[in-house]
């Protein structure tokens, strides 16, 4: 099954949970691009990579601060599991469904 779609999505954030849609667009070479929309305003997804079911990306947060998050995910049918890095305030928890 393909890792593209849109995912309904909660992050155990210190600020609370954070819920948002992460949408996944799968350019059918390894990489895929879109965007985690929120609460706080949209991200782009950057440096996006497929292995299997695991993906990996990044997103250049501003709101409420600028940071980079460095994002790690596992997708087993419609069930997305995995860790958003977010630097000093460590990694914390994502989980999602397909919408």
């Amino acid at each position: 099954m393909s890792v593209a779609g849109t995912y309904n999505t909660t992050v155990k954030s210190p600020m609370g949970d954070q819920s948002g849609t992460l949408t996944i667009n799968d350019n059918g070479d390894g990489t895929f691009s879109g965007n985690m929309a929120g609460g706080m305003g949209a991200m782009d997804i950057a440096s996006g990579t497929i292995e299997g079911s695991t993906i990996k990306w990044s997103m250049d947060m501003t709101v409420p601060m600028p940071m980079k998050l460095d994002c790690e995910a596992t997708i087993d049918g419609d069930t997305l599991t995995g860790t958003v890095n977010a630097g000093a305030f460590g990694a914390m928890p994502v989980s999602g469904t397909r919408a």
